[in-house]
């Protein structure tokens, strides 16, 4: 019966994406059931209900309970200067928008990019989905039909594409992917939970916030007919590509001519292919910055991204975060306004280039056309940059700690920030199910190893970090990344906000508001954004739900599999199959990093360094700049600690989720 369903479902889909002229629909129409998740069986943070979100400043719900008996207190409460009341009316709205919201990026993946030109369409994934019979798959498996040359690399028909996207038990779509139905015409877009939600191999049920640490974005970009419009995401600088034969009027009123089609989307191609699975480069800064996907375990983990630039505003940055997602790091046309001062390209070569071999002939750019002129003409949402629905911030073009780019991701008819503020309370609510920890007593010397080994020097509080900025030259990690946002950094101006009540869109002359940015200390700003010091710094992580989310460090080098280590004659562990060592011997070839294994050589120094040669003799990865190399605080023979030492600390940090058994003892360290 379930087998005949998922027939007769699919059936209708392919029906609709041929017939349905006049409908106008999105599938799937609603967030996964909550009884389809671990949710209910975890131990989650304080949802903060009651509570007030003030630009950045919590109010706890007690204390708004008092302010509320005054008519001082009630001004300050109020949407007017930018209070934010966390209910449970906006945690929902956050989740459906965490599952269901695309912010319109399906125009840019399936008009302009071409992600259903390729292999992985539509039919394709339809087809995969049946060959399941309602059974769940961490990795959605698609089959080549034919020989495909991307980039540098030839695909034989045969081969099996690890697409990495995850469906539950008895779903008839993978998470993240929404498809819109219109006139006829099929667009995909992504979510929030193509990446930060995942399937658990044993039951199917869904681990909200989870990493999908397998996501193959790099494959599942490259194929599209057009992935040169996301050049950004790379190290191609269109400026640097041979000239083509596309004619197009530039800056200066002038007939010229655009970077080479073929050589441009070859040259992209062969970098997205280069990202491993689980990472992404998510900055835009023409730089091929690779790193992992994070957890949406956000409770009390601030600043927020690998460096920290998420640091001010609603949520102490977490809007901002999800922000960055749809208002500036899945849509480059969200910077044309911006990239002659950020990337040194003018507007008209910028846009020309992402439209000029767009999938969709509505969206291509014509020969001899003004690049600009021609996208206000296509622009889904005219009167705005960009294809994706954002608003202009106060500042705009300007950018701001607050809002990258100036631009805010909203949706018509909603609130200022409605969306983005659901989304932080939601994902403030997630936590990891308990995992099958050790016995407590291990557990206790875990702890007190931790202690000994100062991990509690950065990793401190309840929820193990500081929320400092560890400068590059002491943390010691693959360096890229860390100055990613400098040349945004440079053109900011003083952060506004329009209240959370203005509705959109906007009317005339709304309110401001100033944003506060003292909320996070000034000198771990600067160093976030690489201004202080040129090299920049990463963010101390949290530990929480650490046997969910291996590979380790930020660009995910840190990896081994289940057998990779194993003990000899002492006791202690050494290398069994170097050739499933790091990302280069994990999930480049398919094989499940064992967070165990994993945080061992994150742990002892022999055992890294050839997790670290592995990498580095993996040329993709270095393209990618993923090596799993520094964060050198060793706790091995060397340091003074047996191999049960280092045992206990791993079932330790493997037990933390957001009921530990155990805490360390702070007063020690």
């Amino acid at each position: 019966m379930q087998l005949r369903t998922i027939l007769i479902s699919v059936s209708v889909l392919l029906l609709v994406g041929f017939l349905g002229f006049e409908l106008e629909l999105s599938l799937p129409g609603r967030p996964p059931s909550i009884n389809n998740t671990y949710t209910p069986l975890t131990k989650s943070p304080p949802t903060g209900i009651g509570s007030y979100d003030v630009l950045g400043y919590v109010i706890s719900k007690d204390q708004g309970d008092k302010w509320l008996q005054t008519p001082k207190g009630r001004e300050a409460l109020s949407p007017d200067q930018g209070a934010v009341a966390v209910t449970e009316e906006l945690i929902d709205l956050g989740r459906n928008a965490f599952y269901q919201e695309t912010f319109g990026n399906e125009y840019l993946f399936t008009d302009v990019v071409g992600i259903l030109d390729g292999p992985v369409n539509v039919g394709s994934i339809a087809k995969a989905v049946l060959a399941l019979k309602g059974q769940s798959t961490t990795n959605l498996q698609i089959p080549l039909d034919k020989d495909i040359t991307v980039g540098n690399r030839t695909f034989k028909a045969g081969t099996v594409i690890n697409t990495g996207l995850d469906v539950p038990k008895g779903s008839l779509f993978p998470l993240g992917i929404i498809t819109h139905i219109k006139n006829a015409q099929v667009r995909a877009g992504i979510t929030c939970a193509v990446c930060h939600t995942t399937v658990s191999k044993k039951t199917g049920r869904i681990l909200e916030g989870a990493v999908n640490t397998d996501i193959n974005l790099g494959p599942l970009l490259a194929f599209a007919s057009n992935s040169a419009a996301l050049f950004r995401q790379t190290q191609v600088n269109p400026t640097t590509i041979n000239l083509g034969q596309h004619t197009f009027v530039n800056n200066k009123g002038e007939t010229a001519y655009l970077p080479d089609a073929k050589q441009l989307e070859d040259e992209v191609d062969a970098a997205m292919l280069s990202w491993p699975p689980g990472n992404f480069v998510s900055n835009g800064d023409l730089e091929n910055n690779s790193a992992q996907i994070p957890s949406s375990y956000t409770h009390e983990t601030f600043p927020y991204a690998w460096s920290g630039v998420a640091s001010i505003g609603w949520f102490h940055g977490l809007t901002t975060l999800n922000n960055a997602v749809f208002g500036l790091n899945a849509d480059p046309t969200t910077t044309a306004d911006a990239s002659e001062k950020v990337f040194g390209i003018s507007k008209e070569v910028y846009l020309g280039t992402i439209l000029q071999n767009s999938s969709n002939p509505q969206f291509r750019l014509p020969e001899g056309a003004k690049p600009s002129e021609f996208f206000n003409k296509v622009d889904p949402t005219p009167g705005e940059p960009g294809l994706n629905s954002v608003i202009k911030m106060p500042e705009y073009p300007k950018g701001t700690l607050f809002m990258q780019n100036g631009l805010m991701a909203n949706t018509p008819g909603l609130p200022v920030a409605a969306q983005l503020n659901g989304m932080s309370a939601f994902q403030n609510t997630l936590a990891p199910p308990p995992h099958e920890a050790a016995d407590l007593e291990t557990l206790k010397r875990g702890a007190a190893i931790f202690t000994k080994a100062n991990c509690f020097q950065c990793h401190s509080d309840r929820y193990f970090t500081n929320h400092k900025i560890i400068p590059v030259k002491e943390v010691g990690t693959q360096p890229k990344r860390a100055p990613a946002s400098t040349k945004f950094a440079k053109e900011f101006v003083t952060p506004d906000t329009y209240p959370s009540n203005v509705p959109v869109p906007l009317p005339p002359n709304p309110p401001v508001l100033k944003i506060p940015t003292d909320i996070t200390p000034q000198e771990d700003i600067e160093l976030a954004y690489a201004l202080s010091d040129p090299d920049g710094g990463y963010k101390v992580q949290h530990l929480i739900g650490l046997y969910l989310t291996a590979p380790y460090l930020h660009d995910g080098g840190v990896a081994a599999s289940t057998e990779a280590l194993k003990q000899d004659e002492n006791g202690r562990f050494i290398i069994n199959k170097p050739d499933e060592l790091g990302m280069a011997g994990t999930l480049v070839q398919g094989i499940e990093p064992d967070p165990e294994s994993s945080l061992r050589v994150l742990l002892d120094r022999n055992l890294r360094s050839a997790v670290v040669a592995a990498n580095r003799a993996n040329p993709r990865l270095q393209q990618s700049n993923v090596e799993g190399n520094g964060h050198a605080y060793w706790v091995d023979e060397k340091a003074g600690f047996s191999t049960a030492d280092q045992t206990d600390l791993i079932k330790f940090l493997l037990s933390i989720d957001d009921d530990p058994a155990v805490l360390p003892d702070a007063s020690h360290s």
